[in-house]
Parts: structure tokens; sequence; C-alpha cells
């Protein structure tokens, strides 16, 4: 899709051009992690050690805590997928080495968790045949395209993500399709370490689960991009990075937006400002839903959280 400049009502085409090499690429994403990933960098070209003999150009923490590898390439190339696969079999064989240099660059009191690796390919287009491969794989890969244009612009736009699809068939009438399709892999998350929607659920009243689907449907429905990341206290929705956290109880659903507290207008009585107080989603701006009138009064700021956070 091209990109137009306007003035005086016409539209003229901005040509489009690349990095001369793609250290100028990693460098701009590493100095600008926080701002399109809300990652924190680690170490930029990490050495894997004599025997495995790489180097991951770009070692990060998330938001959420989990181990981010980054991988880039200024050319089409089947070479980056594979690259990132090979790395990220190489981090869960050496979470020790991680943890070192995550203490090291971020100080001793940061926490990974483990239950999820981020691993993020920026490249300018992907082959057919790589997309394909990761589809039926099922890595846990972002696969991200760039372009760059002469007015010292740059898109990123991802093309394949990991998400929790509503358009899945359920096969048992009458129940929320994504929440059938989390059910069913419960079983098999628990046993890697990684989490579901339905477990977030599971022994709430049909209140609070059927409060928590019309927020997780309204979320879902701002943007296709948007990704469903179940953690282990909440359920982060994030397109590059999060835009709400969701937890749950037997009395509510909270939801904790990426906002400014102090900037958000007409705060209703339902929220409040945790940027000082210990809570486990990211997101500082707090909404306590009990029913669906709340969830009414609260649909606003979710889009206004989605809209800051670049939607």
């Amino acid at each position: 899709m091209p990109l137009f400049s306007i003035s005086n009502q016409r539209l003229t085409t901005i040509e489009q051009t690349n990095f001369s090499v793609e250290k100028t690429l990693q460098t701009l994403i590493e100095k600008n992690l926080q701002e399109i990933f809300n990652c924190k960098l680690v170490a930029s070209e990490f050495p894997t050690g004599i025997q495995h003999a790489g180097r991951i150009d770009t070692l990060a923490v998330s938001e959420d805590g989990n181990p981010v590898i980054i991988e880039y390439k200024k050319a089409e190339s089947s070479e980056l997928i594979n690259q990132s696969l090979y790395y990220l079999s190489w981090i869960h064989d050496h979470r020790g080495d991680f943890e070192i240099a995550a203490q090291k660059s971020l100080g001793n009191s940061v926490k990974v968790d483990w239950s999820g690796v981020r691993v993020i390919c920026i490249a300018p287009n992907y082959k057919k045949y790589d997309l394909h491969a990761v589809k039926v794989m099922g890595a846990n890969i972002e696969l991200w395209t760039y372009r760059l244009f002469k007015n010292q612009t740059i898109y990123l736009e991802e093309i394949l993500q990991k998400s929790y699809s509503p358009s899945e068939p359920s096969g048992t009438p009458g129940k929320n399709p994504v929440m059938v399709v989390a059910g069913k892999k419960a079983a098999a998350a628990r046993l890697t370490g990684s989490y579901t929607i339905h477990q977030h659920l599971d022994g709430r009243t049909e209140k609070i689960r059927e409060l928590a689907h019309a927020v997780h449907d309204f979320i879902i429905a701002l943007d296709p991009s948007i990704e469903v990341a179940p953690k282990k206290f909440y359920i982060a929705y994030k397109i590059s990075q999060n835009i709400a956290c969701l937890e749950t109880n037997q009395q509510k659903v909270t939801l904790y937006l990426k906002l400014n507290p102090k900037e958000v207008p007409n705060a209703p009585k339902m929220s409040r400002d945790v940027t000082k107080i210990g809570h486990s989603g990211t997101g500082d701006f707090e909404l306590t839903l009990k029913s669906l009138q709340d969830f009414e009064v609260a649909k606003p700021f979710i889009e206004l959280a989605y809209r800051k956070v670049g939607g």
C-alpha cells in the first residue's frame, strides 16, 4: 500500500527506500524498544557460546517479564526464521545465561517469566513458503514487516501472530467458541507451563464468565491484529504491546489499561490510579467491573487505550 503526503488537497506518493545495512535497522529498533514493543533491552549481539557459535541480534524482556528475541533482515530471507527457531531452542536450554544477562543489564530485581518466550522477526517481506511453514509448525514467532520511506517515516506491521480466533468452530452449541477452543487446549498447556483463557474463568460464577466474555469479545473486535496472551495472573490483549490486561475473581472483572491516569478525561468512579500500587497486569489505569452496566461505562476507555497504543 503506497504512502501519500497531503498538500492543498492533492496526494503525492512518498518513495520507499531501505536501510544501507541491517545494523541501522537493529539500532533504530533497540533505541525505541519501549515505544514499539514496550520491552527493555538486555543485550545487543548476544553470543550463544562456542558450541552454538551464534549471536542473537537483540535480547530483551517484555512488559510481562517474558524473554524476547528479535532478529532482523533488510531483505527477504528464509534464514531469518531458521535463525529465530534455532535461538528459541537455545534460550530454553540456557535459561540461566539469559537471567544472568538480564540481571546484569536491568538489575537483580528483574523477574523472568518463562511461561512464554517472545520471538520477533523483522524484515521487508517473507516468502509464502516460510509463512506456511510457521503456521504449520505452530511456532510462537511474530512476523513483522517494515517499510522505510524517504521522508524519514517507517511503518511496522505484524503479518503473522498467534491468537485465539473468535471464528473457530466450537462444536458445542451455546458456548463461546473462543473459550471452548481454549478449554480443549488447557490440559496440554498445563504441561508446558503456558496458560489459557479457560483457566482464568474456571470456577467463576456464570455472571463473571458472561462479563469476561463480553469484555473479551469487545476488545478483540477492535482490530483483527489484537492478540490474546493468557498469563499466570491475567489475560493480556496486545498489538505491539499490551493494550489491556484482564483479571477475574468471584465478584468482579478488573481491567488494567495502558493509559496515563492523569490524562484520562472524565474518569468514572469505578476507576483508580494504580501507578504506585502493586498489581499483576500491566497498565496503570484500573477499572473494576461488576456488571454489564459497568462494562458499558468502560468501553470508551478501552477504545482510548487501543488508540493510545497505536491502533
